[in-house]
């Protein structure tokens, strides 16, 4: 019989803060560095309610969702295997609170965000910040 290997669905989220600044998370796990809040998706779990689950995890803050964005999938974006990660813009209140597997959360601002980041998510900010100063999409 086949052995039949599938992407792992993930959730990213790019958490906006008053200020004109978005949060990131000091992963404590390999790959370590900079990253969006995120991870994966629970059996039986919506993706919306994974994005909202993660966020309070990770950074400790109760997220509001307003968009669903696009979907990633390069299978190399993840070093641990392929992921197909769909990312959510959302607001919050306060500030972030490292948790769960973020060494520490923090708000930067969009012109000072620590470089390099984590998987592709230099590539995702890149995008959502276009996206929110112009109105284009991501094309295919």
């Amino acid at each position: 019989m086949a052995e039949y290997r599938n992407p792992t669905p993930t959730v990213d989220l790019v958490v906006l803060l008053p200020g004109d600044r978005v949060v990131l998370v000091e992963r404590k796990g390999e790959p370590r560095g900079w990253a969006l809040p995120g991870g994966f998706v629970d059996e039986g779990e919506s993706l919306e309610a994974a994005a909202v689950r993660e966020a309070r995890e990770e950074i400790g803050l109760e997220v509001t969702l307003e968009e669903q964005f696009h979907a990633y999938s390069d299978p190399r974006r993840d070093p641990r295997r392929h992921t197909v990660t769909t990312v959510f813009i959302g607001r919050a209140e306060g500030e972030p609170v490292g948790g769960d597997d973020a060494a520490q959360a923090r708000p930067f601002p969009w012109t000072a965000l620590p470089s390099p980041l984590c998987f592709d998510h230099a590539e995702i900010l890149g995008d959502v910040r276009r996206y929110l100063l112009t109105g284009q999409r991501r094309r295919l």
